[in-house]
């Protein structure tokens, strides 16, 4: 298939990496000339806008960082609404439901398909191409991608309601997001207490208490207090407010929601938006006065 690929980041990159290697061709464009040749370098073509992209493929996906850059790339100037042959719009990118709606329906009107596509693994799932795909659309639109999105992962089909795929994606990240802070302060109170980190980990592991954060975030990343595990605190909050908002449009109780929202301002403010989300655990150190991994072995007080 004939593909255009628009945003080579952490994610874009690989996932188009894949197709490539898949027999795809592909024609990209990124603002950073750099990994466009790298692309190039593997067979795409490479285009100077995302209208030139639109004009020489009928199916476009992207992978951008902001609901904003969604929006321009689908509907701006020299974006793809512009284009001369793009018949669909794929984004792979997490903006929520209503944003998701509002470019449908203004790509709608030069009859242009928007397919919600969020994923969820991170760097290591676009990598190996094992991320969970998340699409909703119209069926047939989606029985004809399904070939090229199974290269990327595990591809689900969510409905055809617009922004469907978006509310099971920011579902997703609420869940993942809770669990890193809340994972965080169990082992913060146990260090306090004078137990050890790594310990703790592997007792969690084998019990109930199980997690994405405690089997592959705090063992990579932070009991090595390497912070490296590839997702930015600045997308992690984005998500996490976008889930309260679709919470809130819904009129959800929510009690847990707010409590994890407001510990990930307090990440956000302390640590940057371009630190790893993994240090989210740092401001939580820093009230109890432990730091948790590193050569210490957990055990020091600050």
């Amino acid at each position: 298939m004939d593909i255009g690929f628009i945003g080579l980041g952490n994610m874009g990159f690989p996932m188009a990496r894949r197709l490539i290697e898949a027999g795809h061709k592909l024609v990209v464009f990124d603002t950073r000339k750099e990994v466009v040749d790298r692309l190039v370098a593997r067979g795409a073509t490479a285009a100077t806008s995302p209208k030139d992209v639109a004009d020489q493929v009928e199916t476009v996906m992207a992978s951008l960082p902001s609901l904003q850059a969604s929006l321009e790339v689908a509907t701006g100037a020299n974006g793809v609404i512009e284009g001369k042959r793009a018949k669909r719009f794929i984004d792979l990118s997490t903006v929520g439901s209503t944003m998701a709606s509002k470019i449908h329906g203004l790509l709608a009107k030069r009859n242009i398909v928007q397919i919600d596509c969020p994923v969820s693994g991170g760097v290591g799932g676009a990598e190996k191409g094992t991320l969970a795909v998340m699409v909703s659309g119209p069926k047939a639109e989606f029985e004809l991608l399904k070939p090229a999105l199974d290269v990327i992962g595990k591809v689900f089909f969510i409905g055809e309601k617009p922004g469907a795929a978006q509310t099971m994606k920011l579902a997703n990240n609420f869940l993942s997001a809770t669990a890193i802070v809340a994972t965080s302060e169990a082992v913060v109170m146990g260090v306090k207490a004078g137990l050890d980190p790594a310990v703790m980990i592997d007792v969690i592991n084998a019990g109930s208490g199980m997690n994405t954060a405690s089997r592959d975030k705090f063992p990579r990343s932070v009991l090595p207090r390497s912070f490296d595990f590839g997702f930015a605190t600045g997308l992690m909050v984005k998500d996490v407010r976008l889930a309260l908002e679709e919470m809130k449009q819904l009129g959800l109780s929510m009690e847990v929601a707010d409590a994890v929202g407001r510990l990930w301002e307090t990440v956000i403010s302390a640590e940057g938006a371009d630190s790893d989300f993994t240090a989210a655990i740092k401001p939580i150190e820093k009230k109890a006065g432990v730091v948790v991994g590193g050569k210490t072995g957990g055990l020091a007080g600050k």
